[in-house]
């Protein structure tokens, strides 16, 4: 497989399944690996993703995610294992809460709270509604958006990609936006495979996803985008709201905005819907968002 030739579809998945399955490393202590040692600093999604799947590891079946808080602290090496800790903060009778701290080389490079819930009859229910957008297969694979530039991709263009993405809205476009555009982004996303039936599985594989593009909504507001413009950004944290169950192996609409930005930094909020409509998940994430300091032809 050559550079431009990327793992895709359920070879693609299995790895992501692979890299969800950690290790036990002693009493609460579990240990990740990254899938790429090339990269200059571990993926967010993915510290992320295992990072609950060790909170998961310690809490009963019966009792789902339904939020998690973190930030990230340093970047991580992916060349280096990651440790994750857990720490049994409550079981109380309805909520379960723990927190987990990855750490490399002794230094913690995250962390996470993540609050579990026993499952119940909602007393209130009710959800936004679903924008009105082109439905996935109707809209261009990543793949196909990517071939004009991937010969400027280099080793970014050879990552596997166990997530199928279909862009509503261009990422690689500028947008020179109106005063009354508000830069929103949306993308369809699902795993480009079959995943376990496991809930935990894919809770963790929408986080993994969910790091994504949701800071490309603090640029699409200035009509700006990742590699055409002098950007260097990273996430400082995330959190997420889990509302309904649902399949990560099933279409799910991605919409992302920002509401503010100021000192080299922006906030974006995510709203996620299943392909039937339903309001699933919610997600905020502040990044920072610099000048690159090298020049951008």
């Amino acid at each position: 497989m050559t550079d431009t030739q990327p793992l895709t579809g359920q070879p693609a998945v299995d790895g992501l399944i692979s890299l969800l399955d950690l290790s036990a490393a002693g009493p609460d202590a579990y240990d990740g690996r990254s899938p790429s040692e090339s990269l200059q600093r571990v993926y967010g999604g993915q510290v992320a993703g295992q990072a609950l799947v060790a909170a998961g590891r310690t809490v009963p079946d019966d009792r789902p995610v339904h939020s998690l808080h973190a930030y990230f602290l340093r970047p991580g090496n992916p060349s280096v294992p990651i440790r994750y800790v857990v720490d049994r903060i409550r079981d109380g009778r309805s909520f379960t809460t723990r927190r987990v701290v990855a750490v490399q080389h002794d230094e913690a490079i995250f962390n996470l709270s993540a609050s579990f819930q026993r499952a119940e009859e909602p007393f209130v229910q009710h959800a936004l509604a679903m924008p009105d957008v082109p439905d996935p297969e109707a809209l261009p694979t990543f793949g196909e958006l990517l071939a004009p530039v991937v010969d400027r991709l280099g080793r970014w263009g050879s990552l596997p990609r166990p997530i199928d993405r279909r862009h509503i809205d261009n990422p690689l476009a500028r947008r020179p936006l109106p005063s009354d555009d508000p830069g929103l982004t949306r993308v369809w996303m699902r795993a480009d495979g079959v995943l376990p039936d496991d809930p935990l599985v894919h809770v963790c594989a929408l986080t993994f996803a969910s790091d994504m593009t949701l800071l490309d909504a603090g640029l699409a507001r200035e009509g700006m985008t990742w590699g055409l413009d002098p950007i260097a950004g990273a996430s400082l944290d995330h959190a997420m709201w889990f509302h309904r169950p649902f399949r990560a192996d099933e279409w799910f609409l991605y919409e992302a905005d920002s509401p503010s930005a100021s000192g080299g930094r922006a906030l974006c909020t995510g709203r996620i819907w299943s392909h039937d409509g339903w309001h699933i998940v919610t997600v905020v994430q502040e990044g920072v968002v610099r000048r690159e300091r090298r020049s951008v032809p």
